[in-house]
């Protein structure tokens, strides 16, 4: 069968790679074309766009590049129905994806939609795109599915493909990492300043000045794949920066300040310290506030509905804040109760799995509408 898989960021990337490889497994004469980025493809997806081209965060930064999103969803379009895929999964990108969902549903192109919209956290109403163009939904926090029968619409809980992304991942010889980065006299204080320019460009100023004071500390930033070297330099004002480790880099850590997304579940599952934080333009987060019902921004703290791990956004997110909650991961108290939590959250989240699950769904659920379409053909 043919799949056409989008992913528009790094974390999606990882979860679609991982998710073709389970596919090939199923599927010997699956076809996989995408947009992705260079895990998908390495996982054995040819490209037709890499996800760096949409990485716009923000309402404003949205509003900004708008022509390039439009120039993009009409190549994607074109591409998918030159490709005609059996089945179309998408990952995640719900801004995007969702309009892809309904566009293809209108041309009859059967869709999987794998780590569901965030409808929970804003604009609820969005569930009725979803009944509406998506055929099969899975999901992968625990408490989706009673979200989703709330609103009258099933959807298959999957587990967290996180955990087999670090299971799938080799296990790191810390001494040797250690070695090869120049590190290893010193503890570590790992910096995640996202993976987008407006948001690495807004946070990491702020987790340098934050994180210069502790001298007796290696601070590391870890790069995001789809930025350049020349791009951090700036920012870094004597930092050490990896790219392309980040779970070894977390491994190794003493502690980490972790831009709000899916990397403070990865920083969680590793067993890692850490406090959150968030910042984006006035504006956006002006109007965020409206639509955003949410009582966390983590999804630690979102699993484990309660405070788990230090967030600080906006305003928050300051060198002075930040600082202050660097302290506190030093305690020993605080960092064996940090550890507890997080052992209460790998609980919620299931076994490991999410990729094959996931993959021997959409390969029947896809073979079952080809069934019926066949039963209507004779």
């Amino acid at each position: 069968m043919k799949y056409y898989l989008i992913a528009g960021e790094a974390s999606g990337d990882l979860h679609a790679s991982n998710l073709i490889q389970e596919l090939k497994h199923i599927d010997a004469d699956a076809d996989f074309r995408a947009m992705g980025g260079g895990a998908m493809k390495e996982a054995g997806a040819i490209l037709s766009k890499h996800y760096s081209e949409m990485s716009f965060m923000g309402f404003i930064e949205v509003l900004q590049n708008v022509s390039t999103i439009r120039k993009t969803f009409n190549f994607v379009k074109k591409d998918i129905q030159r490709f005609n895929p059996t089945a179309l999964i998408l990952i995640d990108f719900s801004g995007f994806n969702l309009r892809i969902a309904k566009w293809a549903h209108e041309q009859g192109i059967l869709v999987h939609y794998y780590i569901a919209p965030q409808v929970w956290a804003s604009r609820s109403s969005r569930v009725e795109k979803i009944k509406a163009y998506v055929d099969h939904l899975y999901v992968t926090l625990p408490f989706e599915p009673d979200f989703y029968r709330k609103h009258n619409h099933e959807a298959t809980f999957v587990g967290h493909p996180l955990i087999d992304a670090m299971a799938h991942s080799n296990e790191t010889d810390a001494n040797q990492f250690l070695r090869d980065q120049g590190l290893g006299e010193r503890p570590i204080i790992a910096l995640l300043p996202g993976s987008r320019k407006q948001e690495i460009s807004r946070i990491l100023p702020e987790l340098i000045k934050a994180a210069k004071d502790f001298t007796s500390f290696d601070i590391v930033v870890a790069g995001a794949p789809s930025q350049t070297p020349s791009f951090y330099e700036p920012y870094l004002k004597g930092a050490k920066i990896i790219f392309g480790k980040t779970q070894q880099l977390l491994q190794v850590a003493h502690l980490a300040v972790v831009t709000s997304g899916t990397a403070t579940l990865e920083t969680a599952l590793i067993g890692t310290p850490q406090v959150v934080v968030y910042k984006t333009s006035s504006v956006s987060y002006a109007i965020g506030k409206r639509i955003v019902t949410l009582k966390y921004i983590s999804l630690v703290n979102l699993i484990l509905d309660r405070i788990a791990v230090k967030e600080l956004i906006q305003k928050d997110c300051s060198p002075k804040k930040i600082k202050a909650a660097i302290n506190e991961l030093l305690d020993s108290d605080v960092r064996e109760r940090i550890v507890q939590d997080y052992q209460e959250l790998i609980k919620a989240l299931g076994d490991s799995g999410a990729s094959e699950r996931t993959a021997k769904a959409i390969y029947a659920n896809t073979r079952a509408l080809l069934g019926q379409a066949s039963d209507l053909l004779d």
